[in-house]
């Protein structure tokens, strides 16, 4: 098959779909790649390294979306993507759909076959392409509170850990997935007083063995979340509805009663945000600020880190990739965890959340057109 690589072009995106080792793998199994021009400079990897992986280095995105059959990608197509688009074309990518209707549309048009990996499951119940990208922002997430926490940036001037003598911040996580326990881990190892926020009471059980008493655990209500919020220093919004918009879990009203100063680090913004004032920001400009609290809502966090990033991602994507590249789309049909993964289908929406968080019809692939 013809896989090709684009350079991502979303704001301070620097990974890559495609690390050169993972080229190498797709050249072994027989496959051709074509990587844009410096598609990999965010990561140190030159149009050299690729050739000698065994890849085609073309001039153009346009280029690359024209002869390939499977597209290989980090972020979400953006407009000038999505256009380049065309039926019986695979693009394989992170999509989060749910709050992008434009997006949504565009792939819908273009007739082709868009499978994300954020829904793409595993037999433990887990998503594991989405995985590696919640480490890294939920570890991320505690460094950015900690810049937005300085004075100089709006915040309180609280150092994380505190030192002797002086308390240290107070760091709530709402969300006890695989986000919220890295963002936890980081916490609790700078010093600082730790609370996880989870509705699954066995989930709050394993966290609490995990931590051993380092954290602390309670069962997310409203009176809750209040409590915590309104306490905290930091708040990290880790909630996830697989595919679906996250739930707005702090309102606009909660932030009066909050400190100022006080941060909010929204990790579930991709798909919408969990707190009602949560807007998408960039790493060019990655706060604001509302009713005296410090907003960091940046939508692609893990591409700061592209090094680390890609290489994540690439090991866990590879086999789905390789799949996709040797049996095209008869490789969904045969493995029910990538079949999870597809959520357009030649003009057809095949993802039950998304439809519903954009108020469109609903397609099973087994009822899309053949």
């Amino acid at each position: 098959m013809k896989v090709g690589v684009p350079k991502e072009i979303k704001t301070h995106e620097y990974r890559v779909g495609l690390t050169p080792g993972a080229v190498r793998e797709y050249v072994a199994a027989g496959h051709s790649v074509a990587v844009e021009t410096n598609a990999g400079a965010g990561i140190g990897a030159t149009d050299e390294t690729y050739r000698k992986a065994g890849a085609t280095i073309l001039g153009s995105a346009r280029e690359v979306f024209g002869s390939s059959e499977l597209i290989v990608k980090v972020k979400e197509p953006q407009p000038s993507e999505w256009t380049q688009l065309r039926e019986n074309q695979i693009l394989f990518t992170y999509l989060h759909l749910a709050p992008d209707p434009e997006q949504a549309k565009g792939l819908l048009k273009s007739g082709c076959t868009a499978i994300a990996y954020e829904t793409v499951t595993d037999a433990y119940g887990g998503l594991p392409l989405l995985a590696p990208m919640s480490e890294v922002a939920g570890r991320l997430s505690i460094e950015a509170a900690g810049a937005a926490l300085k004075r100089y940036a709006g915040g309180r001037g609280l150092l994380i850990g505190g030192v002797p003598g002086v308390q240290a911040a107070r760091i709530v996580v709402i969300g006890g997935g695989v986000v919220g326990t890295h963002a936890a881990r980081m916490a609790v190892g700078l010093g600082a007083e730790v609370t996880i926020l989870d509705r699954s009471i066995p989930r709050l059980r394993e966290l609490d063995e995990l931590f051993e008493g380092r954290a602390r655990t309670r069962f997310s209500t409203i009176d809750a979340v209040e409590e915590e919020v309104f306490a905290a220093d930091v708040v990290i919004g880790a909630v996830l509805v697989p595919g679906a918009s996250a739930p707005k879990l702090v309102s606009r009203s909660m932030l009066s009663s909050m400190r100022k100063g006080s941060v909010i680090v929204d990790v579930a913004i991709d798909q919408g945000g969990c707190f009602e004032t949560s807007r998408p920001t960039t790493h060019a400009d990655p706060t604001y600020e509302v009713d005296g609290v410090i907003h960091y809502c940046v939508a692609n966090m893990p591409g700061a880190v592209p090094l680390t990033s890609s290489q994540a991602l690439t090991n866990a994507t590879l086999p789905f990739g390789l799949a996709l590249a040797n049996k095209g789309f008869a490789a969904v049909l045969e493995n029910q965890h990538l079949r999870a993964g597809v959520n357009v289908y030649r003009g057809r929406l095949t993802y039950k959340a998304v439809a519903e968080s954009l108020g469109l019809p609903y397609s099973p692939i087994d009822q899309a057109p053949a």
